[in-house]
């Protein structure tokens, strides 16, 4: 069984000591499978178990074991290559389709240039009078129409200058070196423009059964279901939410039992969340579980209006260039690097057209995304207002499950057994420790 990253982490957050309850309680994990997965790691890593007088079981781990079970393991090994590897490949991911604007940018209007320069040329050779446009300035190839070279063709790639994002945060961190800096480079910005940054709620599973069991924790091991409720979704029907239906998947997940009061109350005990290794303390968790918006993208305003500006300037280009190429004879007349282009110009097409429909697209979908963001989070917030009010036959409920509420530190004095020492040399100790409670109580 290969260790889980998640139980690896978790071990090092505890301090390389734990309970199958404070991972599972750490990491948001099934408790089984945290059982399980401790199991495997302290076998794998040289762990050791250490067993109280109870019974209770903690696991104390070296802190060395990542690199005994990367020499154990050939996985590990490359899954922390691949992980490097990948960072890089997905950085030259990214900046690809900010290379290939500008190179579609380029192709499109060097294409367009040595068309009007052919054209402008059989003209001339023909006497026949066409426009003619030098003095560094353009050429004219239609009536009323001028393609402009020099300064004014690149324009679009002088536009907002002075409002460059290197600039821009160059200005922001004199005024305040404090000021947040955006390491996103034009060419990410442009992969950030098309699709986005990622979602943000990558890990909305893991933060939900995290906070679920640090209220646990926090009340020693006890909880009744409307402190649970501001960490889940929907919770059905009037009917389930009665009873309480949606507290199951909680009590299959960490081991839970329901306990009924006197006057019907449910309240929910989960005994293995009750032993630690060490005194816990209270932590600090949000008052219901909070999803983030999606962002349109995470570039500067000037980085997405300037990525914008060069997918317009591509796809007016290439519009250009396709009523050009309507005469199948020019690019066999020219041939060369024309005749490249005619022969990918749909791909040209395609590209400048999906540059600027794609974030559209994105930009609605997006924004009816963060509705249904807005409303889960606006249901949890108003079952934390009312956990907050506290009515009187919920006072009475918490206050019946702290009956059960109980802290277990398994301490290096309560211990009966640890794979540690030798058991012979372990059974004297004890022995000795048997021999003075006794005369204690004698000479009492």
């Amino acid at each position: 069984m290969t260790p889980s990253p998640e139980i690896i982490k978790a071990v090092e957050k505890l301090g390389y000591r734990a309970t199958v309850g404070d991972v599972a309680a750490t990491a948001g994990l099934d408790l089984k499978y945290a059982e399980q997965g401790l199991l495997a790691l302290a076998s794998d890593a040289g762990g050791h178990l250490q067993v109280a007088e109870s019974g209770d079981i903690a696991y104390l781990f070296p802190r060395n074991f990542q690199g005994i079970l990367r020499n154990k393991y050939f996985g590990l090994k490359f899954k922390q290559w691949w992980q490097k590897v990948w960072r890089v490949l997905f950085y030259l991911i990214r900046i690809s389709f900010g290379i290939l604007l500008l190179a579609s940018i380029v192709l499109i209007f060097v294409s367009i240039a040595i068309i009007v320069i052919s054209l402008n040329s059989d003209r001339d050779n023909n006497n026949s009078g066409g426009s003619r446009g030098y003095g560094g300035r353009g050429f004219g190839f239609g009536p009323g129409f001028w393609l402009w070279f020099g300064p004014d063709l690149f324009s679009p790639f002088y536009w907002g200058y002075y409002d460059r994002p290197y600039y821009s945060r160059r200005q922001q961190q004199t005024a305040s070196p404090k000021a947040p800096k955006n390491q996103m480079n034009f060419l990410e910005a442009v992969f950030s423009f098309l699709f986005g940054d990622g979602n943000p709620n990558y890990n909305l599973e893991e933060r939900r059964w995290q906070n679920i069991a640090t209220v646990i924790k926090n009340n020693k091991g006890v909880a009744v279901a409307e402190q649970i409720a501001p960490y889940l979704d929907d919770l059905g029907s009037n009917s389930q939410q009665e009873y309480e239906e949606y507290m199951l998947p909680v009590l299959t997940r960490f081991n839970g039992r329901p306990e009924v009061s006197p006057e019907g109350q449910i309240v929910y005990h989960f005994p293995e969340l009750q032993t630690t290794a060490k005194k816990s303390k209270i932590q600090t968790v949000s008052a219901y579980l909070k999803e983030q918006r999606w962002r349109f993208s995470e570039a500067t305003s000037s980085q997405l209006m300037f990525a914008a500006g060069l997918g317009a300037v591509n796809l007016v280009g290439g519009l250009m260039l396709g009523s050009l190429l309507s005469d199948p004879e020019v690019a066999l007349k020219i041939g060369g690097l024309v005749a490249f282009v005619d022969a990918i110009y749909p791909i040209l097409l395609t590209y400048g057209i999906g540059f600027l429909v794609v974030p559209l697209v994105r930009y609605f979908w997006i924004q009816w995304r963060n509705q249904k963001v807005e409303s889960r989070n606006q249901e949890r917030q108003n079952r934390a207002v009312t956990l907050n009010g506290s009515s009187q036959e919920l006072r009475k409920k918490i206050a019946y499950a702290n009956q059960f509420a109980a802290e277990k530190v398994i301490d290096s004095e309560d211990l009966a057994y640890t794979t540690e020492r030798d058991l012979l040399e372990q059974e004297a100790e004890r022995g000795d420790k048997i021999d003075a409670e006794w005369q204690r109580r004698l000479n009492n």
